[in-house]
């Protein structure tokens, strides 16, 4: 069994920060944990991913982190100088036995 949960969402002003937190439990490896984000009406996008390495989309390269602790079985995705379009609904997934599993997500707003 895998669970993913997240937090640390909230309403922030543009230029402001936040760090979410994925934690998850599990009695296998976790090694690729994904973020991704979504708004209404809109398909989920990929925002980064690590693994052995760390990988980000050009529209947030320069401005997010991922990282993880091992140790607390939790990957964070540090957000910095948000911007309102920023704003959504922020998800980690993991894949296991060809299978996605996601968290429930976390909403991020990012006012003017």
């Amino acid at each position: 069994q895998v669970q993913l949960v997240e937090s640390g969402g909230g309403l922030v002003q543009a230029g402001g920060s936040l760090r979410l937190s994925c934690i998850y439990s599990s009695i296998y490896t976790i090694n690729t944990v994904s973020w991704h984000r979504q708004t209404p009406g809109k398909a989920r996008e990929w925002v980064a991913e690590i693994s052995d390495r760390t990988l980000y989309d050009r529209s947030v390269k320069g401005r997010f982190t991922v990282s993880r602790d091992n140790g607390k079985n939790t990957v964070y995705l540090q957000m910095n100088d948000l911007q309102p379009e920023d704003s959504a609904v922020y998800y980690c997934k993991t894949r296991k036995f060809g299978t996605d599993i996601w968290g429930v997500g976390t909403q991020v707003t990012v006012s003017s």
